[in-house]
């Protein structure tokens, strides 16, 4: 059933207690779990803490950089992205955000072969735990720093490599709703698609993310969201809110703020079993 989350990176000067405990007052039923702040934490703690929050977890945000674009050797981005797919297990979602790392120096085909190696070695953890690998492309305004993942086409060229139904798509408004004739491609990419993330924009990204309200920018997200739930996506709708035009608003507005944004767009807010 669909379920509002929000992403700790909202609430970015939050700590990781601060999010659990004020979003579960606020009527979150869903949270993002920022890998950093549960680092910072601790992630026994951290699991146990949700466990009594009854926070449900809709996804772990990040791993990935196998192109050694973050200064990380291709084995040590390797190693932390198995890491993270046991600390999503822990916590009980069945999303691990994932990243390439940038095309740096490299050529298009061998940070594509890095990539598609790496998620290769992870797809027979992440099915044996019960994770998906979520894949997430990001706007070329403002992600190569992240990934060369940069529009859906070069999602379904690594899709179809690997040939694996353990590795999902991130739709994340934000960056694949400014794209031309987005609603043509929704049949295709909802089936794929393991989480939406809500996001809007006033003008397209020039390099950093810059993300208004949801409702104040020029991205459809209303038309998105009805186009992917018409074609049987039923999951998250996780709010990440960062940049510059949010960063004055007070966290707890930006929690009332998506909590009206999602019975806007969805309906009822809801909490999963």
């Amino acid at each position: 059933m669909a379920c509002l989350s929000v992403s700790e990176t909202t609430t970015f000067r939050w700590s990781f207690e601060e999010d659990i405990h004020r979003y579960r007052a606020a009527g979150i039923p869903a949270i993002g779990v920022w890998r950093q702040k549960l680092s910072d934490f601790g992630e026994e703690k951290g699991a146990e803490l949700i466990a009594e929050s009854e926070l449900k977890v809709s996804h772990l945000f990040w791993a990935g950089g196998f192109t050694g674009s973050d200064g990380r050797s291709y084995k040590a981005s390797l190693d932390d992205a198995k890491e993270a797919l046991h600390t999503a297990a822990d916590l009980k979602t069945h999303c691990l955000i994932v990243y390439s790392g940038s095309r740096g120096t490299h050529t298009f085909n061998h940070a594509r072969r890095l990539f598609r190696d790496a998620i290769k070695e992870l797809i027979p953890i992440a099915r044996e735990l019960n994770v998906y690998l979520g894949v997430e492309p990001m706007h070329p305004g403002c992600g190569c720093d992240f990934t060369f993942v940069t529009d859906i086409e070069e999602y379904f060229r690594l899709v179809d490599a690997l040939g694996s139904d353990q590795v999902k798509l991130v739709f994340d408004i934000y960056h694949l709703g400014l794209m031309p004739d987005i609603l043509t491609h929704i049949p295709r990419l909802a089936p794929q698609t393991t989480l939406v993330q809500l996001g809007d924009a006033k003008r397209p990204p020039q390099g950093e993310t810059n993300r208004c309200l949801v409702g104040e920018g020029i991205i459809p997200v209303k038309e998105i969201v009805q186009a992917l739930r018409a074609n049987g996506y039923d999951g998250f709708f996780d709010i990440e809110l960062i940049g510059e035009d949010v960063e004055h608003c007070d966290y707890l507005q930006l929690l009332e703020h998506a909590k009206k944004a999602y019975e806007e767009l969805i309906g009822p807010i809801a909490i999963p079993r």
